[in-house]
């Protein structure tokens, strides 16, 4: 009764944020980029609570029970990302546009933003789906009767309608919330719950010694095809950058980085330590559950309902700030530049809202032939990392890019990706990301160095 009492306060208070803030939304910008209003600490959670969804609460979880400690090496590519997302934070707020292919069209031009754009909606709408089916494992552990399948009809539903209502605004506001509710209590649990495993000699004694080791059972090339698409997703986020063109200022940009590096840094390690320490206690058919479970059954009542409860609003959040992002590409990318330019505010934000619905039913769709979240996760993050990210680094650290180059680097990055999943046997043999990156870096380069370098207009606006 009181894991159920605090799903529906979080999902009460989710809600009630949404619907306050959706009074505020008056025209496109509102909607896309909250009014450029955000000041640092609600950007430190927001980009808190958007990076730490299912992605590390699920698949990580689901990698620390098979490898132990070694499933580091998947968050570990988010704190590099870090490193150089503080270099350009500052520069991306001075842009001031509304999305990643804007970036890319004034670079380059509008062929990359429209790539850019399909390569984008494919990566988001899948990392979506699998946040509605961890959604789903949630409530089915708090409501054993009620079936993992229409769990994830439910969480769908919420985050459809969340999303819509109110934008980047209930995004930002709604991931405040949760960041503060899920860091506090995954601090206080951890210690509880390895007391509750017969202390850190009882967590030893119950694993293998791989699981404390730098690689564990895993080779050096297995953990960097973890670490590389984690990394180059996080550098090339599109729901980062839109997080960054809401900043009220430059300064409140480059101050939320390092929030987030130091938030990261403690929540990511908590988040794998737990699931270490839940997998001494607990044998699961579906490893992904392990964090769940371990709130569940492995804390006190009301630190486990509240840590329960946080997991289930980090679900909620990061769907909520996945779904907006290709809703926000196609209505700014596709709908407004290419197909009704001259739109009104409110058409723009009502196609906003139908668009919203449209995605989540097609992330929907996919969840449901979704099995193991870690493998979406990294499916989702190297078409991401691949096509668009080295395309987004070069507008900011390589002037000699040219819009060939970029164009080219795009398309062969999210075919590659497509073909290495989908061929059967290739991705065991080796890592989609390897050969999907290092064909995306390689057209890049040459491409551009046999064409003629961008005109000097094209840098003015990042330099």
């Amino acid at each position: 009764m009181l894991y159920a009492a605090v799903l529906l306060v979080i999902l009460a208070a989710l809600l009630a944020v949404a619907v306050y803030k959706v009074r505020t939304i008056k025209k496109r910008a509102d909607f896309l980029v909250a009014g450029r209003s955000l000041g640092w600490p609600v950007l430190v959670f927001t980009l808190l609570s958007s990076w730490i969804g299912a992605g590390s609460l699920f698949a990580g979880g689901e990698n620390a029970y098979k490898i132990g400690f070694a499933a580091l090496w998947q968050p570990a590519g988010g704190w590099l990302g870090l490193l150089v997302i503080a270099l350009i934070a500052g520069r991306a707020r001075r842009f001031s546009q509304f999305t990643v292919p804007d970036l890319l069209e004034t670079r380059y031009n509008a062929a990359a933003r429209v790539f850019a754009s399909i390569a984008i909606v494919a990566s988001c709408t899948m990392i979506t789906s699998y946040q509605f089916k961890a959604g789903g494992d949630v409530l089915h552990l708090i409501f054993p009767e009620l079936s993992r399948t229409r769990g994830m009809y439910i969480i769908a539903a919420f985050v459809i309608t969340l999303t819509a209502l109110a934008g980047m605004a209930s995004v930002a506001y709604v991931d405040l919330v949760i960041g503060l509710l899920v860091t506090t209590t995954a601090l206080i649990a951890m210690p509880v719950a390895i007391g509750g495993a017969g202390g850190w000699a009882g967590v030893r004694q119950a694993l293998p010694a791989d699981h404390f080791t730098v690689f564990g059972s895993i080779t050096p090339a297995t953990a960097w095809g973890y670490l590389l698409p984690t990394f180059l997703l996080l550098v090339g986020n599109q729901g980062m950058y839109q997080k960054f063109f809401s900043a009220k200022s430059e300064r409140d940009a480059r101050l939320a980085v390092f929030g987030w590096i130091a938030g990261t840094l403690v929540l990511e390690t908590v988040i794998i330590a737990l699931a270490v320490v839940g997998s001494a206690r607990f044998r699961l058919e579906n490893a992904r559950e392990i964090i769940p479970t371990t709130a569940r059954l492995g804390l006190p009542q009301t630190l486990g309902a509240i840590l329960l409860g946080g997991v289930f609003a980090k679900v909620i959040s990061t769907g909520n700030n996945y779904l907006f992002s290709p809703s926000s590409n196609l209505i700014h990318d596709i709908y407004a530049r290419f197909l009704r330019p001259g739109a009104g505010e409110r058409e723009v934000l009502f196609i906003s809202r139908v668009t919203v619905v449209l995605l989540g039913a097609f992330a929907l769709a996919q969840a449901a032939y979704l099995e193991s979240i870690l493998r979406a996760s990294l499916y989702a993050y190297t078409v991401y990392g691949a096509a668009v990210t080295p395309a987004v680094m070069a507008v900011f650290f390589w002037k000699r890019a040219t819009t060939e180059g970029a164009i080219s680097s795009i398309l062969l990055g999210t075919i590659l990706t497509i073909v290495w999943n989908l061929v059967p046997g290739w991705k065991e043999w080796v890592e989609p990301v390897y050969p999907a990156l290092i064909a995306s870096l390689a057209s890049l380069v040459v491409v551009s160095l046999l064409t003629s370098a961008p005109a000097e207009e094209k840098l003015r606006a990042f330099v």
